[in-house]
């Protein structure tokens, strides 16, 4: 029986892994960052360059409409802003994706907010691609992720809501109007622009399934206390597959942000500027790159100085997919990756790429970290509790949010 023991330990720890996977949408705090850093970042971008709208995506662009049509017609991609090449339709998607970075930051309505975030930023982002840098990049992709996830368990408006119905004593969710109107409002302007075939067949299957599984996720959740077995077994199989879809992408998002630093720090390697240590001079010498005259004169005058940045910020990037097997050395790099992100920041003028990239690094922040963040944010706020705003969806919880389109 002995020969026996690895196999049954590996059958365990198997067996306990696929549960774990299945049974929770894990990486509650660190998805809510993303979340919080991803919307934030792409609204804060919009009203900086709110005065410059029209020349960045809209009728003033250097990429003329008739243009962004022609590629669009190539390659496939969605944008609502090619449905009219109107001032107004333009004026009304720039405000519909302000407004739905704003309403996903907050956390209210989090599934349904993460459609509609993403489908302003690809709007936006595939109108006018030559405007876009890697920090576009990357919110571009971290938007579409942001759909797989359960990204609003803690520190969102739905966990509060779920929290105070719980606290109340309210076995069964209410009947959510606000929740039935979204979804019905959302669903007249899905037929509409499926009848004007406005869009192509992959992108309605796409919106399509995403409407109608909104739809069975409330009434199997509604009903399934009060209705048979059968019912509640449906409920099950949705969670199951609701994590697995939320922690494939959570995977996928982690992989992502490695994939970005060991492409960037290899190819930086084959660089003959990044080999001799100089590669650093350049761009703060660059007026483009040089919104503090003095920091970038400092930072160039010093040879020490710019092979230090320079080999450091290869060091870091190539080292850092390796240093996730090691919890205390990946947290240290993780912080001087930041940290580095904020001074590309200050000195290159690039906050939106650095916010971007600093969103991305979120999610390989500790848990515990993060939880006392959230508690000290939570003291300082002139309230009784906020209990309710930072636990995760399934602890201290008898059911998870079952409103329509949260």
């Amino acid at each position: 029986m002995t020969p026996n023991l690895p196999v049954r330990r590996t059958e365990r720890g198997l067996a306990r892994g696929i549960a774990r996977v299945t049974g929770s949408a894990l990486g509650p705090y660190q998805t809510a960052v993303v979340r919080i850093g991803f919307s934030f970042t792409w609204l804060f971008f919009l009203l900086r360059e709110w005065p410059h709208r029209h020349e960045l995506y809209g009728p003033d662009g250097p990429w003329s409409w008739d243009l962004a049509r022609q590629m669009i017609d190539g390659n496939g991609a969605f944008t609502v802003l090619m449905w009219s090449d109107g001032r107004l339709w333009f004026e009304s998607v720039y405000a519909f994706s302000l407004a739905a970075s704003a309403l996903l930051m907050l956390g209210w309505r989090t599934r349904t907010m993460s459609v509609l975030f993403m489908a302003g930023v690809l709007s936006l982002q595939n109108r006018s691609i030559f405007m876009g840098d890697g920090g576009d990049n990357v919110v571009h992709l971290m938007a579409i992720y942001l759909v797989l996830t359960r990204c609003g368990q803690v520190w969102s408006l739905d966990a509060r809501r779920r929290r105070r119905r719980e606290q109340e004593g309210a076995l069964e969710p209410g009947r959510d109007p606000a929740g039935i109107a979204l979804w019905s409002v959302l669903g007249a302007v899905l037929a509409a622009a499926t009848l004007l075939d406005r869009l192509s067949w992959g992108w309605a299957l796409v919106f399509w399934g995403l409407w109608i599984i909104h739809a069975l996720w409330w009434a199997v959740r509604r009903y399934a206390r009060v209705e048979s077995a059968v019912g509640r077994e449906t409920a099950t199989v949705l969670d199951v597959i609701a994590n697995l879809a939320h922690n494939g992408a959570l995977l996928v998002i982690m992989a992502e942000v490695c994939l970005i630093y060991a492409t960037a720090g290899w190819y930086k390697i084959q660089g003959s500027r990044w080999q001799d240590g100089t590669a650093a001079f350049y761009p703060v010498n660059l007026d483009y790159f040089a919104p503090w005259p003095l920091v970038s004169d400092l930072v160039g005058s010093s040879g020490v100085l710019v092979m230090l940045i320079t080999y450091g910020t290869v060091i870091v990037q190539v080292a850092f997919p390796f240093t996730l097997m090691n919890r205390r050395v990946k947290n240290a790099l993780l912080a001087v990756m930041m940290l580095e992100h904020l001074a590309f920041a200050v000195a290159l003028g690039l906050p939106f790429f650095s916010l971007a990239m600093i969103a991305a690094d979120a999610v390989f922040l500790p848990t515990g970290f993060l939880r006392r963040v959230g508690g000290l944010a939570a003291r300082l706020r002139p309230r009784r509790s906020s209990r309710a705003d930072s636990e995760p969806e399934g602890r201290g919880s008898a059911e998870p949010d079952r409103t329509l389109v949260g």
